[in-house]
């Protein structure tokens, strides 16, 4: 496994709360998105740690190919343009 799985097309948006640890997936493989659980240790992705500064809402990355990792940059906009479909609305 070379790339991570596309987990889904848009953000995930997570209400964090400051202080508190985070575990961002980056394989694309686990079943408890956006989060790590375990799946990547067949691969060589390893989990981003996010630690929230405040308590708020965040937007962490689904195509798992943002330069932002763990947060969404709108990197899942052009991979839609070129599969033909649409971001969806406010993604």
């Amino acid at each position: 496994m070379s790339e991570p799985r596309i987990a889904q097309a848009s953000p995930y948006a997570v209400e964090v709360e400051q202080g508190k640890n985070y575990w961002w997936c980056a394989c694309g493989l686990s079943a408890n998105q956006p989060f790590c659980d375990g799946s990547h240790k067949s691969t060589s992705f390893t989990p981003v740690r996010y630690t929230a500064e405040t308590s708020k809402t965040v937007y962490f990355c689904g195509c798992k190919r943002s330069s932002g990792v763990p947060l969404c940059d709108g990197t899942h906009r052009s991979l839609q343009a070129s599969a033909g479909g649409d971001a969806p609305a406010g993604a």
